[in-house]
Parts: C-alpha cells; sequence; structure tokens
C-alpha cells in the first residue's frame, strides 16, 4: 500500500479520513451521503488493513488544508483564498488546493452575490431583461430569489418565473457576460463550466417561499399564458385550498398544530368545500366554537387573511417533510388556486 496521500485515489483518501475519524463520527457523515456513496466508502474501508501514521497525518493534513480554503471562500471568494493560501502555502501548494477545491465543490455562478442584500441586488437587475433576471434567480438561494421575485413589477413577475421553469442549461460564455455587469457593481467574477440551473423543481422552491399574493398572481399570469406550464407546477405545490387533498387523518394532525384563531382567520375567504372539510374533521363542539370566532370576527383585511393561511401552509410543508403527512399531488382533484 502507498505511503504518499497524493497518490491516493479520492475515495481511498475519504476511507482513511472515516477510520481516523472513528466510528461515531463515520456514522453520522454517512447520514449525509447518498446510497452509493456509502456502498462505494464501504467497500474501500473494507479493504483497508492497516492505515500507516505518515499516510493517516498527509490525508488529515489535507482535509485541514481543504476546510480552511473552503473557510477562506466563504468568507471573501476565490481571488480571497488563494491570497492567503499563497502566503501561508506557498503559491503552487495554494494553487494545487484552490483547484482541487473548485472542482470538488463546483462553484456556483454568481456566488459572489450570496451575501448581497436582496433589496440592493433587486435595484441592480429589475431594469435588466426577464431571461437575465431569471437566470440570475436560478443561482441565488431559494429564500432570496423568493424575496426578489415579490417585489419585481407585477408585470413581469409570472414572465421571469416562466423562464426560471423552462431553464436547462446556459453557456458559461453567457453567465461571464452577465456576472461581469454584476461584478462591475457589487464583486469579483467566478468563472464556471457548463451548469445545470432552473427548471420547474426551481420555480416551485421559490413560489413555496414567497407571499400568498404574489404566488397566486403568478399561477394565474402562468395559466393564461401557458396552462400546461402552470397546471405541472401546481401539482409540486401545496396552496391552502389544497387542504382538501389531505386525508381525514392528516387535516386533524393539522388541526391539532394550528390555534384556532389563526384557522379563523385563514378561513375567511375560501369557499364551502374547504370550510366543510375542515368542519367535518372537528367536533360538532369545536366546529361550532369556531365558526362563531368567524361570525365575530367581523371584516378583515384580505392581505391578513392570506397571511394566515401561509402561515398554515407553512406548517403543513414542515408536517410532510417531517413525514408526519403526505400530500397527494399530481392526482385527479382539481386544486383551487
Amino acid at each position: 500500500m502507498t505511503t504518499a496521500a497524493t497518490k491516493l485515489t479520492g475515495k481511498r483518501k475519504a476511507a482513511i479520513f472515516l477510520v481516523s475519524m472513528g466510528q461515531e463520527i463515520a456514522a453520522d457523515i454517512f447520514k449525509h451521503l447518498r446510497d452509493e456513496e456509502i456502498e462505494q466508502l464501504t467497500l474501500e474501508i473494507a479493504r483497508i488493513d492497516k492505515v500507516e501514521p505518515e499516510e493517516r497525518d498527509k490525508v488529515l493534513v489535507e482535509f485541514q488544508e481543504m476546510m480552511l480554503a473552503q473557510e477562506f471562500i466563504s468568507q471573501g471568494g476565490i481571488e480571497y483564498a488563494r491570497d492567503i493560501l499563497e502566503k501561508a502555502l506557498g503559491a503552487e501548494r495554494a494553487i494545487d488546493i484552490i483547484n482541487r477545491l473548485t472542482t470538488s465543490l463546483q462553484v456556483r455562478p454568481f456566488d459572489f452575490i450570496r451575501n448581497a442584500d436582496p433589496g440592493q441586488l433587486l435595484n441592480f437587475i429589475q431594469g435588466e431583461h426577464p431571461q437575465t433576471i431569471a437566470l440570475i434567480l436560478s443561482y441565488l438561494q431559494p429564500q432570496v430569489s423568493s424575496q426578489i421575485l415579490t417585489h419585481l413589477p407585477e408585470e413581469i413577475q409570472a414572465n421571469v418565473a416562466k423562464r426560471i421553469a423552462e431553464m436547462d442549461r446556459t453557456s458559461p460564455d453567457i453567465i461571464r457576460d452577465i456576472e461581469r455587469v454584476l461584478e462591475r457593481k457589487l464583486s469579483s467574477l467566478v468563472n464556471e463550466e457548463y451548469t445545470s440551473a432552473g427548471g420547474i423543481d426551481a420555480i416551485v422552491e421559490v413560489l413555496n417561499l414567497v407571499d400568498r399574493a404574489t404566488e397566486k398572481s403568478i399561477i394565474e399570469a402562468l395559466e393564461e399564458e401557458d396552462p400546461e406550464l402552470a397546471e405541472e407546477i401546481k401539482k409540486r405545490m401545496f396552496v391552502f385550498e389544497d387542504i382538501t387533498l389531505l386525508s381525514d387523518r392528516d387535516i386533524q394532525q393539522v388541526l391539532r398544530e394550528v390555534e384556532q384563531k389563526e384557522l379563523a382567520l385563514a378561513l375567511k375567504s375560501v369557499d364551502d368545500a374547504v370550510k366543510d372539510k375542515i368542519f367535518s374533521n372537528m367536533s360538532k363542539r369545536a366546529a361550532a366554537m369556531l365558526q362563531e370566532d368567524m361570525e365575530y370576527m367581523g371584516p378583515v383585511r384580505l392581505r391578513d387573511v392570506e397571511d394566515a393561511q401561509q402561515r398554515i401552509v407553512n406548517i403543513i410543508r414542515k408536517l410532510e417533510e417531517a413525514g408526519d403527512i403526505v400530500i397527494a399531488r399530481g392526482g385527479e382533484e382539481q386544486l383551487v388556486v
């Protein structure tokens, strides 16, 4: 077995690292890996008879250097990390670490604006072509993209959403051109090879985070412009009216997590089918009390109702993510939006 860590394969280094860390830490790391990765590493670990101290030390030093480089990249970008590593390890070693790290991490385009204030970023991009805005939003965190999408002019929101959903692969030349424009305003350029971004899953993730009014506006506009795309997006989303798609057991689970005043407010603007579904999963006394609360509440602002609905939807989505309930998607039922 070779004793030079630099000659080891990536899998071999990973196996040595896991063995060196011990069973508990290795088990925790396995929880974050795909099944195929776990299988490959398990086989590699099984092939290890003994880890020589020199070999182990070299692997651990390399791991430490990679983690430091990743931290420097997070703090100030690739150029910042390279400058610091060059001062600490020399130019050749720094370039080697950065090259291996960026290859393994596949640093995404527009990574340099990850910490930019959404409001500031909105000012920079809202005058751009919808396709350019869609490309940028595809590479940002969904929470940031949702904030920007919410505050874009209403007449282009659906257009941008549609372009994100239909986006597939983008030439690195186009990405670099757009990055250079933002670079002059915000930060340094990040190069990237062909990268997949956007798609229906991307826009669904963003729409799940925008406010209820924005979500409805975009879906309705997409239904007019591209009904098939709108239907595909709706199949992957859950809005408040879709509570009728839940089983009685799941609705009862949701009701245990929702305050009655919040539920009364959320039901103020829905049709009878939604109300009946809720009331049928409550005791007669609880249903009567809920109806009484709704009546005594009087007129309320539509925005308050929509906010209450969105908070309940967030509870439903969390319950689904935890595996406590199941949301039927893509069924024959007609979604109410």
